[in-house]
């Protein structure tokens, strides 16, 4: 189930990503996959324990006649108060569990700031933000455990008036208990004490499975992205844009595509796309352009599949690599980043991180490639991750990759570098790259340039035609900045002045990561008395030792019904009785 729930995290769709928090889908792996998971043991429970429960009602009945009848109302009398708790257990449990999905997302919020909270000294602000968060997880926590006791309370002093009831009944009608029948029955009484007692757990195991799994299909039923074909149902299969043999030789096909965010009306109505038609040859590069908002993101995210195709068709042909505007890094080492499963080809990694400018980068670094990088890459600069995610596309050889302004985080002579070994290198040659970008000089360097604006695909050409119409073509994007051509790295690049990397030996590679992590303490063997003595404290001694009082006379009243009865035996069976039988029974209910 945490496979599944893996998978569909990297197959959903960013809209639907969204309407969940991180808190949840970590509740969704941790908590909810366990308890859907127990549905299966809890539902043959349900039909076996019953079943148990039957087959002991028939013994007694062998034994005691219909006096059983008296213990078994006092059972279904109980069932009403057991199944109003059972629904109050189940709102608390709802309850808690969105509040546990607000504070694990509070906690990973801070886990990701922390260093921002630590400069600011913050720490006492928004500790109390989680403790609010906690607060209130614990509140309906605390109330589902007061109602947990209260259930097996009664399920557990079930089995007690039922042998009450059932002795009581039975010596009333005027029949005698003998040894034989009392130890008889005592015995039944006792296998109806697991099943008693178990029917509980298992209606809460119920309850939290349906809970936990009416959660997992909200998020397991969202749409997916698609890859590859996508197209309207009222639109023939053979509608490309195209014919069969030119759209072998394209890499992606758009025909008058409109897409949204979602399908909700009011995304339908606002589309972010609108009647895109567009064919991108393979192996070129393709420059789009445009003003802020002009849908340059949104057309990539289009042929990902990560938009509602609400018109038309897009068709891709051959695997896509993607490399979005923030770059996701892995926590890990450097090699692990832009390896990411694959098998290490120290000639082809060697190239790849020339290609990219990161060979100097790495040679600077302690343990050079294996060195850790740490949480989303925190310790690399902004050009250094965008480079990173870079080399991870291409090392992972697609056929088509889009780029989204991956240069606009790095130095002008480090994007020349890359936009002439990378793009135009011979690692690329024979790929399509689809290149989001403000960068002049990829721009001018591109096979094919697409102008948006607004949603809407303004202009396609070759660079030279631009070039010679470029003030016509952007003369309606006024927010479109020549002037803001290349982006500056939030550091200063280790790369210097120099416009020549220098290529790192594929003979020298490290060969093990350099060790910043602490591996974390962990004890084995039996608990400690110490640490029943910090449980017993933070939950305050009072409570500690009304408990253990309360297991000890839960026993003893168990093993005190048994005793008492084998007195109230031997005492009738050898006539020497004293009392009447009024004064056994209330004994009996007392103990």
């Amino acid at each position: 189930m945490m496979t599944v729930i893996y998978r569909k995290c990297l197959m959903v769709s960013i809209v639907e990503r969204a309407k969940f928090s991180e808190g949840e889908i970590q509740t969704f792996m941790s908590i909810d996959a366990d308890r859907a998971v127990n549905l299966c043991n809890s539902f043959h429970d349900m039909w076996s324990l019953p079943l148990q429960i039957g087959i002991a009602l028939y013994l007694l009945y062998t034994q005691v006649k219909l006096a059983f009848m008296s213990g078994l109302a006092i059972t279904i009398l109980l069932i009403p108060v057991n199944k109003w708790i059972s629904e109050l257990i189940a709102s608390a449990t709802e309850k808690m569990m969105k509040q546990k999905d607000e504070r694990i997302r509070r906690t990973g919020e801070l886990l990701t700031n922390i260093r921002t909270l630590k400069m600011y000294g913050w720490e006492l602000l928004f500790s109390s933000w989680l403790t609010d968060a906690r607060s209130l997880e614990v509140k309906h926590l605390a109330t589902r455990k007061y109602l947990d006791a209260w259930c097996v309370f009664f399920w557990a002093t079930t089995p007690t008036l039922f042998s009450l009831f059932t002795f009581g009944l039975f010596t009333l009608m005027g029949n005698q208990l003998d040894a034989a029948m009392v130890f008889t029955c005592l015995a039944l009484f006792n296998n109806l004490i697991s099943p008693l007692n178990s029917f509980p757990w298992v209606i809460n195991g119920l309850i939290d499975a349906f809970i936990s799994i009416r959660r997992l299909s909200r998020f397991l039923c969202c749409s997916e992205h698609k890859v590859g074909m996508q197209q309207t149902p009222n639109l023939p299969s053979s509608s490309n844009g195209g014919s069969d043999s030119v759209s072998e030789d394209m890499a992606v096909v758009i025909h008058d595509a409109c897409c949204a965010w979602s399908k909700s009306n009011e995304e339908v109505e606002n589309l972010v796309l609108n009647h895109v038609t567009l064919g991108l040859p393979k192996g070129l590069l393709v420059a789009v352009i445009g003003e802020v908002g002009s849908g340059k993101s949104s057309l990539l995210n289009s042929i990902l599949g990560e938009m509602q195709l609400v018109r038309g068709s897009i068709k891709s042909h051959g695997s896509i690599a993607y490399v979005p505007q923030v770059p996701w890094i892995l926590s890990g080492t450097i090699r692990d980043n832009i390896l990411l499963g694959k098998c290490l080809d120290p000639n082809r990694y060697s190239e790849i991180l020339k290609a990219c400018a990161l060979d100097i980068d790495i040679s600077l670094m302690v343990g050079q490639d294996m060195a850790y990088i740490g949480e989303k890459g925190a310790n690399l600069s902004g050009g250094q991750r965008a480079r990173l995610a870079l080399a991870r596309a291409i090392y992972h050889d697609c056929d088509i990759y889009m780029l989204d302004d991956v240069l606009s985080a790095v130095d002008a002579h480090v994007a020349k570098w890359i936009l002439n070994n990378a793009f135009r290198g011979p690692l690329m040659s024979q790929k399509t790259c689809v290149l989001c970008t403000h960068n002049l000089q990829a721009i001018y360097s591109a096979d094919m340039i697409v102008v948006m604006e607004r949603g809407y695909v303004k202009w396609v050409g070759s660079s030279n035609d631009f070039a010679v119409s470029v003030d016509s073509i952007l003369s309606s994007v006024d927010k479109f900045d020549k002037l803001h051509i290349h982006g500056q790295e939030s550091r200063p690049s280790t790369l210097g002045k120099q416009t020549v990397p220098q290529e790192i030996d594929s003979m020298h590679l490290s060969l093990e990561p350099q060790e910043v992590i602490e591996v974390e303490e962990r004890k084995e063997g039996t608990v400690e008395l110490i640490v029943y003595k910090k449980y017993a404290a933070f939950s305050g001694w009072f409570v500690a030792v009304v408990i253990f009082l309360s297991a000890i006379l839960m026993q003893a009243s168990r093993n005190g019904n048994d005793l008492w009865l084998s007195y109230w035996v031997d005492t009738t069976g050898s006539s020497q009785t004293k009392h009447p039988t009024s004064f056994y029974l209330v004994l009996v209910s007392s103990v």
